[in-house]
């Protein structure tokens, strides 16, 4: 008898340890609404989430699944996005016009994604009607699991820092302004953590104004995320007296190198190390502060506060001196020194560099032109290649799904023709497992900054004047960093490699916002011809509209409450029958 309980024992045992062996899951349940926040000195109406400005910080690890039930208090349709997340094979869950049907205003959405083999610092943020302007943005933190090393010493702490250019217009008056064709103007300030800046010059931050305090201890390092967030504005970071690490960008480990300052254009993010190595006879200047204009935007500069627990005495000085405002060769030289960690692992335990991009033919090559805004029909639009996207009422890919003709084509130009700009539904039609390079022109006046969904491209080439085939020779086929966001300087090219590797419908648009809303944006359509079902299914809680809208059920079955334990419910029900069977046997 005691050799068959413990038989059993064992039998349970490792059962036990493939049900809870399956990857984790987190639940959260969001409110997103307005909250009314004074960031400026001023109150405003700011987008929330469960009351929180800027909302909570996802902090998950490689792999584990994550439902997110979302409700919508705004008073119009929401979509939230999760920029850089690449939803392997699930771009229903992406959050965009072209995959998903809004959240309508008192209506909820279930999102439920794995964050796949990924490690970095990332963000979310509302991707409809020019909300991000307003808020809604928060911080999404993927750790490797245990087993795949840091390839730097573990951190004392980490702080997520959220930087942004903030106006105390609404979001609906922005957009209004930009739809006449009204430039945005000088932003009203800064914002770190949505909060405004220190007194550092009384005539440009007055007393009053809320500030963002760092609270540090001697000695410690710390690692810094940080995330520009905001509409339109390259910002440039910097910490008093105090070198920056960069250790990661975008889920990417990068060549460890020390930076005084470094700039981070609209949707970028990065991880720096920070040692407390000063002698803290004073706290110190923590700055953001607006690149490549001139000095009447002296007021939009913003500035927290670096607190030793040892300090003497409060910041004092002059702020850190930031790049001259015009040198944009300075900018681009920094970031070609960014460089892919091609001996670090990643979220798997295979180095990154076993993927050599550099060997791999291209299929597919586009060269894409921005122009800016232009009266297209009697409105202001964007264009690339001459096109301004256009939104239609069914999601691209539920029109896929459902094989409705009409929605959309499959034409988008691989460079820009001689005819007239236009408004129109045209898609890339990609290549399952190609490999596409794509070279962004920029001939506006303004740097320029390109996300794509779905995958972290290589960016592999940048620089001032007008690309042609020879610009190739001075691509960087090693090691050049794999990401989700670029910069485009005014006047140049940057140029990007993709492995087309993931099927489903992925968005390829403008991070910044007025660009973006006015057209420069559009869809990379990656069909697997084989069918082979990897593809993720239609999510039993989809949202119709559009010619779909007949299909769309009451709002109470697509409720799926998100309270529920962190391990999986298949995990739970095989724990409880092996427990209640080997009680039942003893006894």
């Amino acid at each position: 008898m005691p050799s068959i309980c413990f038989f059993i024992l064992v039998i349970l045992v490792c059962s036990l340890r493939a049900a809870l062996g399956a990857d984790p899951y987190v639940f959260y349940d969001w409110t997103v609404s307005y909250i009314t926040a004074s960031p400026l000195g001023v109150k405003q109406k700011v987008i929330g989430i469960n009351g929180e400005f800027p909302g909570p910080i996802l902090n998950v690890t490689t792999n584990w699944n994550v439902v997110i039930n979302v409700k919508n208090d705004l008073d119009e349709p929401l979509l939230l996005t999760w920029d850089g997340i690449q939803h392997r094979k699930n771009s229903w869950q992406d959050g965009v016009s072209g995959t998903n049907c809004p959240i309508h205003a008192g209506w909820n959405w279930t999102y439920e994604f794995q964050v796949k083999d990924q490690i970095g610092s990332f963000f979310y943020f509302p991707s409809l009607n020019f909300q991000r302007a307003a808020g809604g943005y928060g911080g999404i933190t993927i750790n490797n699991r245990n087993v795949i090393p840091l390839p730097f010493a573990v951190p004392d702490a980490d702080i997520t820092l959220f930087i942004t250019d903030w106006y105390t217009k609404s979001h609906k008056e922005l957009r209004k302004d930009v739809e006449s064709g009204t430039n945005l103007g000088i932003p009203d300030g800064v914002l770190i953590n949505g909060v405004g800046p220190f007194r550092f010059d009384d005539t440009i931050a007055p007393d009053g104004f809320p500030f963002l305090t760092i609270n540090v201890e001697p000695g410690k390092t710390y690692r810094f995320r940080v995330h520009n967030v905001g509409i339109s504005t390259s910002l440039n970071f910097r910490i008093q007296n105090h070198n920056l690490l960069l250790v990661e960008t975008e889920g990417s480990y990068t060549v460890q190198q020390n930076y005084a300052n470094m700039d981070i254009h609209v949707g970028q993010s990065f991880s720096f190390l920070v040692t407390m190595d000063q002698n803290a006879s004073s706290d110190y200047y923590v700055v953001a502060s607006p690149r490549f204009v001139n000095s009447s935007w002296a007021r939009a500069t913003g500035v927290a506060i670096l607190h030793y627990t040892n300090s003497q005495g409060p910041a004092s000085g002059p702020l850190p001196d930031p790049p001259n405002d015009y040198d944009t060769y300075f900018s681009m030289n920094q970031a070609r020194s960014i460089r892919w960690n091609v001996s670090a692992g990643a979220a798997r335990p295979n180095p990154q560099g076993s993927f050599k991009y550099g060997d791999i033919t291209v299929t597919d090559e586009y060269v894409i032109l921005n122009r800016p805004a232009e009266l297209i029909n009697g409105k202001w639009r964007t264009t690339l290649n001459g096109i301004s996207y256009l939104t239609p009422s069914t999601p691209l890919k539920l029109a896929q799904q459902f094989n409705i003709s009409g929605v959309y084509k499959l034409d988008f130009p691989n460079k820009l023709m001689n005819r007239p700009a236009k408004l129109d539904t045209s898609l890339i039609n990609g290549t399952f497992k190609g490999f596409m390079e794509i070279i962004f022109q920029n001939n506006d006046t303004t740097v320029q900054n390109y996300h794509m969904d779905g995958y972290a491209f290589f960016v592999v080439g940048m620089d001032f004047g007008v690309w042609t085939e020879n610009s190739r020779g001075t691509y960087n086929k090693w090691d050049g960093v794999a990401r989700c966001s670029t910069q485009v300087y005014p006047g140049a090219w940057t140029a990007i490699l993709v492995s087309l590797d993931s099927a489903g419908i992925w968005n390829l648009r403008a991070e910044n916002l007025d660009s973006w809303y006015l057209g420069q944006e559009l869809y990379v359509s990656v069909v697997n011809p084989e069918s082979d079902g990897s593809e993720g299914a239609l999510p039993d809680n989809t949202i119709y509209c559009g010619l779909l809208s007949p299909l769309q059920k009451d709002q109470a079955q697509r409720v799926k409450f998100s309270g529920a334990p962190s391990i999986s419910g298949s995990s739970t029900t095989i724990l409880v029958l092996l427990i209640m069977a080997f009680g039942a046997f003893i006894w």
